[in-house]
């Protein structure tokens, strides 16, 4: 199920707030389970199957981790939910890609398994990862209940596409919240601000790219053209579920970590990392890369640790060789600032050039279903495709869009955010608000109606 649906919306949500707010404390983390796990099943019934067996195994290692009295027995749990969990993500992400690559390699014809992908598995697994290590490492004490760690796991709005919310951040508030007016005018607001996002611009960004790959007179410009609207698509596709699933979560009273930044102001690769997908980048730090030693060692340990790290982060984006060198390049221009680019003495406005260009094109990259398409793009990008630099087809679509870029530009900046705060501080916020958030959903609704199935890119990871 989408958050941008019309069941979603005017069915679903409904009926879960209903009967949330209407139960005594003590059910609510039953309905959120439940609810949560109709939701799963809505687009992946065969599946909501592999989902209670991570909720059922992932508990029983916490609870085992916690009542073990030896580190022996503590660390032998903690094994086997990491060996468990890996194995179910390699064999339903990673088993086809490693039999067509050794398949390519060796000239051997091993049969593929040609296992749907689960919805979600990369991020469920990676915050039940992170429960069992925290318990493991003393920093939180296993969950006795199993309503509640299946609440925690199952928890809908930030299932299938995050933020990684990690049980430690969370856990006290599975035991006890509440949800005030502020909370949750609050998280309505954030949730529709980011169903704007997703519908008004995302899917129509989306819009452009089909456009382009349907292109009957292709050119230079067009190649750049897609490269831009990609880079805005994804930022406000993955910002805007973001958006709604912290909405959502502090409608039923939790608070989850925010995720993006405002992260095409970087001016620095690394700085880009702080503001993007923060809760992947935390997530990498806290349990791959601080555990190898981090940059507390060697220079050679070091760019072991950071290539590792980063082939891990294009790894768990996707089964293909270009998300494995989506990765590694980052890794790269990582190195590079580290070692040898003086960002420090290179003024604003070229570090920002180098941003955009840098991510713009690695999502080029990122988004080609193989190499072969890749390698093709980029040799449009660059006119090495024999293309013209314009054509007719280009230009009309240039002006049709030119709304949109602009709205994109100024959307992935503090613009907006910071008018509305200016307007606030005047009194009209408490008249304006109301209209504005009830006008955006009867767009974002048109839109739903008149539009096409457009789901979160995020979805396939």
């Amino acid at each position: 199920m989408l958050f941008s649906s019309i069941p979603f919306l005017y069915y679903f949500l409904p009926a879960v707030m209903l009967l949330y707010f209407l139960v005594p404390k003590s059910l609510k983390n039953a309905v959120l389970l439940i609810f949560s796990l109709v939701f799963y099943a809505w687009g992946e019934p065969k599946y909501v199957v592999l989902m209670i067996f991570s909720i059922l195994l992932f508990y029983g290692c916490g609870l085992a981790i916690g009542r073990s009295r030896t580190p022996k027995w503590k660390k032998f749990w903690l094994i086997v939910s990491i060996v468990c969990s890996l194995s179910l993500l390699g064999i339903f992400k990673y088993a086809d890609f490693f039999l067509s690559s050794v398949n390519a390699v060796t000239g051997l014809s091993l049969p593929l398994l040609k296992l749907a992908l689960p919805i979600g598995i990369s991020f469920y697994t990676f915050q039940c990862l992170s429960y069992t290590i925290d318990v493991y490492r003393g920093n939180v004490p296993a969950q006795k209940n199993p309503i509640s760690f299946g609440a925690y796991v199952s928890l809908f709005p930030q299932l299938i596409a995050g933020p990684i919310v990690r049980y430690i951040d969370v856990a006290r508030e599975l035991d006890d919240r509440t949800t005030t007016w502020e909370d949750f005018a609050y998280g309505l607001r954030r949730f529709l601000v980011g169903l704007g996002k997703k519908v008004l611009i995302a899917n129509q960004f989306g819009q452009l790219i089909e456009i382009f790959r349907g292109a009957q007179q292709p050119s230079v410009l067009f190649y750049w053209m897609y490269a831009v609207s990609f880079t805005l698509h994804i930022y406000f596709d993955f910002s805007g579920y973001s958006d709604m699933a912290i909405g959502l979560g502090r409608i039923f009273g939790f608070h989850f970590i925010e995720n993006f930044n405002y992260p095409y102001l970087s001016r620095s690769i690394a700085e880009f990392w702080r503001r993007w997908h923060m809760s992947l980048g935390s997530w990498f730090r806290d349990y791959v890369y601080i555990p190898l030693g981090g940059n507390r060692v060697s220079r050679g340990r070091w760019l072991f640790n950071t290539l590792v790290v980063w082939m891990l982060t294009g790894l768990w984006h996707g089964a293909s060789w270009n998300f494995v060198l989506w990765g590694l390049l980052f890794a790269g221009m990582l190195l590079l600032e580290k070692w040898v680019l003086k960002l420090d003495k290179t003024p604003d406005f070229l570090r920002h050039v180098y941003v955009l260009l840098t991510v713009c094109l690695s999502f080029v990259l990122f988004n080609a279903v193989d190499m072969r398409q890749a390698a093709s793009d980029f040799a449009g990008l660059f006119g090495l495709a024999g293309l013209p630099l314009t054509s007719r087809e280009t230009v009309y679509y240039l002006k049709s869009y030119a709304f949109l870029f602009v709205l994109g530009f100024i959307g992935a900046t503090p613009l907006v955010k910071t008018a509305l705060n200016k307007v606030e501080k005047t009194g009209f916020m408490a008249v304006l608000e109301p209209v504005a958030v009830l006008a955006l959903l009867l767009l974002c609704t048109a839109y739903l109606v008149d539009g096409s199935f457009n789901p979160f890119l995020y979805f396939r990871f």
